[in-house]
């Protein structure tokens, strides 16, 4: 028997451990997405607790508590947070199978260097003994961000940001890690809510251009990216279940966007109309910058009306939504690409039955001498455990090209999230060393060397460009 998450851990050959610890392990990270606060790393921000690092706003967490039948005061309630951590630790000793249960202990390990397996019994132990270090020091943002060996932090903002704490944290020679913000208009394509009037009105404010049409709505999303640019931005990100894609003229355009602007409901027609318009004006602006786009496809958000309405969004209600992505994503690539304006492209999916849609996307677009021009994005939220990465990569091996992808990212808003990587490199290494150990690819170590460090770290240097 093995001995419980060792220095082998998910390595089952020799080949896989040689490849992890001498070319994966200690690589840098490049985490070119996540949801980290750019206030929080500038400001410092320090902790008091455990849970305040580990536990506050993590909706993976808060998920599995409640399956196990744990009141919702120990998750997004008022309950102290020592009552949250004991919570958890009587839910998370049954979390056989889920990834949660290698990711605490990945994080108990390496921040806290405590080896033990969590469980009720031992709870309150662990709590002093992870408290008391955090008492000594070393466990601000700054200092978990310097601990994890992180190069980069791409951060998710919207458009009407200011961005001030990017700049100062750009301006700030003290601290090495590079971190940019991440474009992110869904409020700009989000015509169909309550709040997007509202919401016009902030991008107003925030650029000084009256947004009265379509044309005027270009000119002041031109002045956001330009903004984002200036501080380093060179990413993209939306979210969507499907890609829109209906072709209209910006006469109806225009029709759709001003019946909005009075606080009429469109039709699901007209917003894709609208969404389809703005996506192909950015695309053809993120091209003309040579900055990439990540589109994030198929979720299906705030199932639970009663808890959205009580807690709000991104609190653990969401799930994996069944569109059909083919046709209408194939033709929003090739619309951009008609006038050879597609730019690098991410395409991530949160329904594991579109691994090969988006695997053999891919080739349809892969020109202009880019490596890896248009990527399939790492295994997604539901997806990021040992099977679902093992699934990406795998499509991604069988359809493409593995070794000129870019690799894992967080998508976090926890500080001690960096062991993901950790976890991914662990099982990309595994699945490698298999293929070598069953004759199906050459025992050559500077070859698999810069295949694995391309993976982990070099590939995404390379194909975001950002200066560091």
């Amino acid at each position: 028997m093995k001995k419980f998450m060792d220095k082998n851990f998910l390595l089952e050959t020799k080949t896989a451990q040689k490849l992890y610890h001498d070319f994966a392990k200690n690589k840098m990270i490049y985490d070119y997405h996540c949801h980290l606060s750019p206030k929080e790393i500038y400001e410092d921000k320090q902790y008091s607790n455990i849970t305040e690092i580990w536990l506050a706003g993590d909706h993976y967490k808060w998920r599995f508590m409640r399956s196990m039948g744990t009141e919702e005061r120990c998750c997004t309630g008022d309950a102290t947070d020592f009552e949250k951590f004991m919570a958890y630790a009587k839910a998370v000793q049954y979390a056989i199978g889920n990834p949660l249960y290698h990711w605490t202990h990945l994080e108990l390990q390496r921040y806290f260097g405590i080896d033990e397996y969590l469980t009720e019994k031992n709870a309150e132990k662990i709590w002093n003994e992870a408290n008391a270090q955090i008492s000594e020091g070393g466990f601000s943002a700054r200092e978990l961000i310097k601990k994890s060996n992180v190069a980069l932090i791409a951060t998710t903002d919207d458009p009407t940001d200011t961005l001030e704490y990017h700049q100062k944290l750009a301006e700030d020679k003290n601290f090495t890690t590079r971190v940019v913000p991440t474009y992110r208009p869904d409020n700009v394509l989000g015509i169909e809510k309550d709040t997007f009037a509202q919401y016009i009105v902030k991008l107003e404010d925030s650029t000084g251009v009256e947004v009265k049409d379509i044309e005027s709505l270009k000119k002041a999303l031109v002045i956001t990216l330009d903004k984002f640019e200036s501080v380093g931005c060179k990413i993209s990100d939306h979210s969507a279940s499907a890609m829109p894609f209906i072709v209209a003229d910006e006469k109806e355009v225009n029709a759709i966007y001003k019946k909005a602007l009075k606080g009429k409901a469109v039709t699901e027609k007209e917003a894709e109309i609208y969404k389809t318009a703005i996506m192909l004006f950015l695309g053809k602006e993120y091209a003309k910058r040579n900055w990439a786009m990540q589109l994030h496809l198929s979720p299906l958000r705030n199932n639970n009306t009663r808890m959205f309405e009580k807690l709000g969004a991104d609190v653990g209600f969401d799930s994996i939504d069944d569109p059909i992505q083919a046709k209408t994503l194939s033709s929003f690539l090739n619309e951009l690409d008609k006038e050879d304006l597609l730019p690098k492209t991410i395409l991530y999916t949160l329904n594991p039955k579109d691994n090969f849609v988006l695997g053999t996307m891919l080739g349809n677009f892969q020109t202009g001498g880019v490596k890896g021009k248009i990527q399939f994005g790492s295994a997604w939220w539901f997806n990021d455990h040992r099977d679902g990465m093992e699934e990406q990569m795998k499509a991604l091996a069988n359809l493409g090209a593995l070794s000129a992808f870019v690799g894992m990212l967080t998508d976090s808003r926890s500080f001690t999230s960096y062991p993901r990587h950790e976890y991914f490199r662990r099982i990309l290494c595994n699945i490698l060393g298999t293929w070598v150990e069953n004759g199906e690819f050459p025992e050559d170590y500077d070859l698999l060397g810069k295949i694995v460090e391309g993976i982990s770290y070099d590939n995404a240097a390379s194909y975001f460009g950002i200066e560091l």
